[in-house]
């Protein structure tokens, strides 16, 4: 039986406590140390990831402006992501909203976020 990220988040968030977790790094195309979904919160997947994350507060999904982020993490280096008003909404309702950050050292990061707000 095949489950989707949402709803198994949803069952196992059902009495659960927030918990933030920040990664650390890694590679490739994969998770690469970017937190785990979150029971309330945003959960970001920085593609080609090197010690980047991203942390959105849930108030922000409430904004009628853009929001700027900064996602330095671990890396030697920043990149930033704006979200619209529109994009934050869209998190808000659980849609999932892919984003490209600044260019830095030659490259950039697709960044991938999905957002569980209860």
């Amino acid at each position: 039986m095949d489950i989707s990220r949402k709803r198994f988040v949803d069952t196992v968030a059902a009495g659960s406590a927030l918990l933030l977790f920040h990664g650390c790094g890694g590679g490739g195309s994969y998770n690469g140390g970017n937190p785990p979904m979150q029971a309330n919160g945003c959960s970001p997947d920085i593609l080609s990831n090197h010690g980047h994350v991203l942390t959105i507060p849930v108030t922000d999904l409430d904004s009628t402006t853009a929001r700027t982020y900064d996602i330095h993490g671990t890396a030697d280096h920043t990149h930033s992501v704006t979200f619209s008003a529109t994009q934050l909404a869209q998190l808000k309702a659980g849609t999932m909203v892919s984003v490209t950050s600044t260019e830095t050292q030659a490259h950039t990061h697709l960044i991938n976020v999905t957002c569980v707000v209860m």
